[in-house]
Parts: C-alpha cells; structure tokens; sequence
C-alpha cells in the first residue's frame, strides 16, 4: 500500500491481555500504512508506561485507574482522575488530531474512546474476552466498530457493529509447526514421554505452584516430563524442591523466553484462562486445562474458561480445586489419547492467525482508505 501519513491512537492498559493486542495492532497498522504516525494512551504508573516504548511507540499517560467495588480513598478519588483524564486526552486528540481512535479494553481506554466519540472521531473497540470488560460495555453502543475474539458476542453489543477478528496474539509464540524435535533438544526432553507444560503468565501464578510442588509425585511418572514455569517469586522454592527430591523429569524455569518451543515439546498444556493464553493455546492447538484466576476482573477468567468447556474445547479446574483435582486431571487427560485429540481438535477451530491484520484492516476501513 502507498504511503499514507494518517494518525492513529491506540490506548488500553493495565494488563498483558490489553497491552499486546495493542501493539500487534500498531504493528500491524504499520505494514499497511508505513507512513502513519501512531500515538498510545495509556494509565499513569502502569505496565504498558514501560511495555509500549520498548515497542518503539511513543506513549502518553493519564492520571485514570479502576473503579473499585467497595468504599475506598481510591474510589473518593476517581471522579477527579476523571475529570483530569478527560480533559488531558482532549488535549492529546486537539494536538494530534487522529483519524481513528482505538481502544483494546481496560480503564485507560474509556477516557480516549469517550472523548473521541463526543467529538465524533471515527472509534474501534476491540474486546479479547468471553465477557467483556466495563469500559468496553459501557462505550460499545457509541463506537463505529467492535472488533472481539469469538462469536457470541451480540448479548453485550450492537449486533451491526461486530466482526469477529480474533485476539492478537504476537506470532513468534504460537509458530510451532515441524518444531517438535528441535523443541525436546531445547529443554533436554524425552521423545519417548508425555510432556505436561505448566504456565501460570510471565508472573507466575501461587496457586498452581504451590498445587504442583505438592503433588509432583502423582504428576511425574514414569512416562511423564514436565517443563514448570514458575514465575519469579516462586522459582527458587520450586527448584530446592526439585533438587532434594530428585525429580529428573521436571524441568523448572523462572521465566520461558522460547514459548514457541514450550508449546511445540507439550503434550498437555495447565494453563490460567486470560484472553492471551486461550488465544494462544487456539492458534497452538493443545490440549489444555484451565485455571481461571479467580479474582479477576467480574471473574472473566473463569466466563472465558466456561466458553471453551462448554464447546468441548478445553478442561477446568476452579483454583479452589486445585489441592483436589490437580494430579488426577492430568493424569486421567496423559492417558487418554483419544481426548486430547478431540481437545484439540474443538480449541483448533477456534483460533484466528491474521487477527491484528484484520483489526487494523477495520480501522482503515472507517478511515476511508
């Protein structure tokens, strides 16, 4: 495509499953319109203040965060950062003066998709969840367009304004096809066992450590390896622990830098159920048992984990379960071939590779181009 000098806004924040979208879709923007400048919007003091600049995009930030669901000082409070809110990402739009706004959820978005609709700038909504978020509720009948992950999604927004794009997911990690051997060489692995891969997001999550190191002698077998991924603040625990009792097959990292290998080497994948995740485990096609985070945002882990059991796509275990339910879970799904693959087969259906393209190709289209 020529080269076109359009400006764009992106904004959202507070969590990876809004941020990355975000910057898949700038990404994505970029390799249709070289020559358009794109601005993000993003919460004072949040991940995205340091996730978007490493992305090579410039970012402004606004004094915004969520509404709480009891009394607190910071619910006193939120009415002035409102206010605040608005009036800089008024500023922000009369100064760089976009063609489009977008805004990929979370509490920073709601001020830039308010202030661009009330000035009836052209709006894009994209919703990663099963059960949208607050501010994606509350905008969606006044923005041009809503971009959302799965089908569905008529019962919360306009039916007339949704596409179904897909989650953007970034590439590198779900490209797994005829990696399986180079990704066994990677880890140290077996070809000659089941591989249960364990994630609970780049922080890791206590619950399922803690389920884990407790039933590592169910989990690890004879014809099972397991590659942990533990997160920072568990990762020296689990390794003492892997050392004293000796389990050659468990395999702990802090951190996986080469998640396309994790999910190439996996046989069955334990998994929280954010929007990231699920997208990811569709696009990668495991077998997968989630753990959704209970104390998630009007519990949406747990409506996404639901989506996919209900459609035969997935397996859940509720966190208050996991002491139970964990071991014999995994176990029961290792040995049953014929599961994993209709697993497998069902969450398959559900995974959209283009999907930052095809948002940003909804975002030229309300530019007129």
């Amino acid at each position: 495509m020529s080269q076109v000098n359009k400006h764009i806004i992106l904004s959202g924040g507070g969590t990876g499953g809004h941020i990355f979208p975000a910057i898949a879709i700038a990404g994505a923007l970029k390799q249709l319109l070289p020559g358009s400048e794109i601005l993000f919007i993003g919460a004072k003091g949040r991940m995205e203040m340091q996730k978007v600049p490493l992305a090579g995009y410039p970012i402004e930030g606004i004094w915004i965060s969520g509404f709480q669901r009891r009394l607190t000082f910071r619910n006193l409070l939120f009415p002035l950062k409102l206010i605040v809110s608005l009036w800089k990402v008024n500023r922000i739009i009369r100064r760089f003066k976009p063609d489009v706004v977008i805004g990929t959820g979370g509490y920073a978005s709601g001020p830039a998709l308010k202030v661009a609709t009330r000035r009836k700038l052209p709006t894009l909504i994209c919703e990663q969840n099963f059960y949208p978020g607050v501010t994606n509720r509350l905008l969606g009948s006044k923005a041009d367009c809503i971009c959302v992950a799965h089908h569905g999604m008529e019962r919360y927004f306009p039916a007339s304004k949704i596409i179904v794009t897909g989650n953007p997911v970034r590439q590198e990690m779900v490209r797994t096809a005829g990696k399986k051997q180079a990704a066994l060489d990677f880890f140290g692995l077996s070809d000659q066992k089941s591989t249960l891969l364990i994630i609970g997001g780049s922080q890791g999550a206590l619950s399922i450590n803690q389920a884990v190191g407790s039933q590592l002698d169910e989990l690890q077998g004879a014809s099972c390896q397991i590659i942990w991924q533990t997160g920072a603040h568990f990762f020296a625990e689990a390794q003492e622990l892997v050392k004293r009792r000796n389990y050659a097959h468990v395999h702990v990292l802090s951190f996986i830098e080469r998640m396309d290998f994790a999910y190439a080497a996996a046989d069955v994948v334990v998994s929280r159920a954010g929007a990231i995740a699920i997208s990811e485990l569709c696009l990668v096609k495991k077998p997968a048992i989630l753990v959704p985070l209970p104390f998630a945002a009007e519990d949406h882990q747990t409506k996404n984990a639901m989506a996919l059991v209900e459609q035969g796509a997935a397996v859940m275990i509720k966190d208050q379960d996991l002491d139970k339910s964990l071991s014999v879970t995994v176990t029961e799904l290792l040995e049953n071939k014929d599961r994993q693959l209709r697993l497998s087969e069902q969450i398959g259906k559900l995974g959209i590779e283009d999907a930052a393209l095809r948002i940003a190709r909804e975002a030229l289209r309300l530019m007129k181009m």
